[in-house]
C-alpha cells in the first residue's frame, strides 16, 4: 500500500486550454523539453527546418497550425510524473475540450498579453469553475507589445470573479522586455531572446535591493517603475492562500513568453509544488479514492486511426483509483462482463509506449473493438461503480451527408459509425432511410471539414454534403401520441441517434415552443448522457 501511495501521490494531471493562437501549444512543447521528452522545441507553424508540434498528430492539424483534437502526453520531471492533455483551442472544437477537462485534476490557462481573455477562454474557464478545477494562469508573449498587466488583473477578477496572486511580474514588454521580477525570492530574471527558444536560457539573479547593478541590467527608468509597482502589487493584491487556489477561488499568475523559454521552468517548478495529487472522484454512489486499492477508470475519449500503420481505435481511459496491471481483467460495468484490457499503452501524442502498469491519476490507451463509448466505466471487482456521466454538446449546425460511391457503401457506413463515436461529430438517421443518407450534427462547423478530411484520408470515401436550416436539437423525453403523429412545423425532422434515441431537429427556437405548444404531453430535452 505504501508504494500505490506512493506512485499516486507523486502524479499530476492537468489540461492546457487558451483561445486559439494563444500558445498553447508551445507551452507545451516547453514542457516536454524541460522533461526531456523531447530533444528541440518545434514549430507550430512549421517553419523551414523546424519539426511540427509533437502533440499536433492529425495531418490537417499539421496543414492549419491548429489543435483540433486532444493529445495526451507523459513524462517525468524532478521526481513527479506528469500527464498533460493538450487541448484544442479552436471553440468548434469545444465539445473535446470539456470531455478532457473531465479528466483533469488541475488547468493551466494560457492568455495572450496583448488580446488579455478572449472568447474561447471565457467558456472553457465556465468549464472549469463549474467542476472547481484549480486554474494555473500563465500570461504569455510578453516579448511583444502586451496590455498593462494591472489591467490584465483587473480583467481575470472581474470576468472570471475569482482572486488572482501574481507569482512574477514583468518588467516592461515587448521590444523593452526585460524579464520579470519574481516575487517569493524577491529577486529579477532577466530576458534575454537571443537563443531564440531553442534550449534553455541562463537566468541572471539580481535582488530588488541591488539598485546599481539593476540598473545596469534594466536601466534607471524601467528600475524605478517596477520599484514602484511592486510597492502597489504587495499593498493591493490578494495574499496567497493554496487552499483557495485548491479550489479554484484564486488564480496563480506567471508572466513569460513560452516561444523564448522565458519563465517557463519557473512556473512548472511553481506549478508541481502547488497544484494536487489525484483528486477523488465522484461515482453515483458517492467519491471514490485515488488511494483505493481496487484499480477504477472512466472513457473519456476514443480516437480512430491515429497511426495509419495500426487503423485501430484507442479508447482513451483516465485511472481514478488503484492500479492498473496488464493481463488482469477488469469489469466492464456498463456491459456487465468482465474483460481484459488489450494493447494497454502511454501516449506521446501519435507515440506509444506498450505498458506493464499505471497508476490513478495516469491516462492509458487501450485498443477498441467496438465496446467502449465516452463515459463507460472499467473496474476491479469487488468494486462496481459508475463514475458520473459526460454530458454531450447539443449540435447547432447540421447538413445532409450521402454517398457518392455505391461501391464504398461499408467504408461510409464504417466511416461515419467510428468518427460518431468518438464524440467529434453526432450523426442521425431519418426514418425508413438507409445508412448511405444521413445528417450530420456538429458543434462548430469546421467539424464539417475535418469529417471531409478524415474520411477521404482514412476510409477513401467522397460524398455529397447539404446544409441544413436548422440549429435546434432536442431529445424526445416523453410523448403522450405516437411520434408520426405529432404536429410539428414544416421545416421540423424527425430523426434517430445512433443509439436509437427519438429526437426533433428545429429551424429555431420558435419551432421548439410551437411543437411543445401544440402536443400536450410532449417533453423535449436538450442534453443527452453518454
Amino acid at each position: 500500500m505504501s508504494d500505490l501511495r506512493e506512485e499516486i501521490s507523486r502524479r499530476r494531471t492537468f489540461a492546457i486550454i487558451s483561445h486559439p493562437d494563444a500558445g498553447k501549444t508551445t507551452l507545451t512543447e516547453k514542457f516536454l523539453l524541460y522533461g526531456g521528452a523531447i530533444q528541440s522545441a518545434g514549430s507550430v507553424r512549421g517553419k523551414q527546418g523546424d519539426k511540427h508540434a509533437v502533440s499536433d498528430w492529425m495531418e490537417l492539424e499539421k496543414q492549419r497550425g491548429i489543435s483540433v483534437t486532444s493529445s495526451v502526453m507523459q513524462f517525468e520531471y524532478e521526481g513527479y510524473c506528469i500527464n498533460i492533455l493538450d487541448t484544442p483551442g479552436h471553440q468548434d472544437f469545444s465539445e473535446d475540450t470539456y470531455r478532457t477537462l473531465m479528466a483533469a485534476d488541475s488547468a493551466v490557462m494560457v492568455i495572450d498579453a496583448a488580446k488579455g481573455i478572449e472568447a474561447q477562454t471565457r467558456k472553457l474557464f465556465r468549464v472549469c469553475a463549474m467542476r472547481h478545477i484549480p486554474i494555473f494562469t500563465f500570461i504569455n508573449k510578453l516579448d511583444r507589445e502586451a496590455k498593462d498587466p494591472f489591467d490584465l488583473m483587473d480583467e481575470l477578477e472581474s470576468e472570471f470573479g475569482i482572486g488572482t496572486y501574481p507569482m512574477n511580474w514583468p518588467i516592461s514588454c515587448g521590444q523593452t522586455f526585460k524579464g520579470v521580477y519574481e516575487r517569493d525570492k524577491k529577486c529579477i530574471l532577466t530576458f534575454d531572446n537571443f537563443h531564440g527558444g531553442r534550449e534553455r536560457l541562463r537566468a541572471i539573479e539580481c535582488d530588488i535591493a541591488q539598485t546599481e547593478k539593476l540598473d545596469s541590467l534594466i536601466g534607471s527608468h524601467l528600475r524605478e517603475i517596477l520599484a514602484e509597482q511592486i510597492e502597489l502589487l504587495d499593498g493591493a493584491c490578494f495574499d496567497f492562500d493554496l487552499e483557495k487556489v485548491r479550489c479554484g477561488k484564486l488564480s496563480p499568475v506567471f508572466f513569460g513568453s513560452a516561444l523564448n523559454n522565458f519563465g517557463i521552468e519557473t512556473f512548472l517548478e511553481h506549478f508541481l509544488k502547488m497544484t494536487t495529487p489525484p483528486l477523488g472522484r465522484e461515482t453515483e454512489d458517492g467519491e471514490v479514492s485515488p488511494f483505493d486499492e481496487n484499480f477504477s477508470a472512466f472513457v473519456f475519449k476514443i480516437q480512430a486511426n491515429m497511426n495509419k500503420a495500426h487503423r485501430d481505435r484507442i479508447a482513451f481511459m483516465r485511472i481514478c483509483s488503484g492500479k492498473f496491471e496488464k493481463g488482469c481483467e477488469y469489469l466492464h460495468v456498463n456491459q456487465g462482463k468482465m474483460i481484459r484490457l488489450s494493447q494497454p499503452q502511454q501516449m506521446m501524442a501519435q507515440e506509444r509506449e506498450v505498458i506493464d502498469e499505471a497508476y490513478a491519476g495516469d491516462i492509458i490507451g487501450v485498443f477498441d473493438p467496438g465496446i467502449f463509448s465516452i463515459g463507460d466505466t472499467v473496474c476491479q471487482p469487488p468494486l462496481k461503480v459508475r463514475f458520473r456521466g459526460i454530458p454531450t454538446f447539443a449540435p447547432e449546425h447540421f447538413a445532409v451527408i450521402e454517398q457518392i460511391d455505391s461501391m464504398k457503401r461499408k467504408q461510409f457506413a464504417k466511416g461515419m459509425e467510428q468518427i460518431a463515436q468518438e464524440g467529434a461529430i453526432q450523426i442521425f438517421f431519418l426514418p425508413d432511410s438507409g445508412m448511405e443518407r444521413v445528417i450530420v450534427g456538429v458543434v462548430g462547423l469546421l467539424q464539417f471539414d475535418v469529417l471531409r478530411f478524415r474520411m477521404q484520408s482514412e476510409y477513401g470515401v467522397e460524398y455529397s454534403r447539404m446544409d441544413m436550416p436548422h440549429d435546434q436539437i432536442r431529445y424526445i423525453e416523453k410523448s403522450s401520441v405516437e411520434l408520426s403523429d405529432l404536429k410539428l412545423s414544416g421545416d421540423t425532422r424527425r430523426v434517430r441517434d445512433i443509439k436509437g434515441n427519438d429526437l426533433l431537429i428545429f429551424p429555431g427556437v420558435w419551432a421548439v415552443n410551437w411543437a411543445l405548444e401544440n402536443n400536450e404531453g410532449l417533453e423535449l430535452s436538450e442534453f443527452n448522457k453518454w
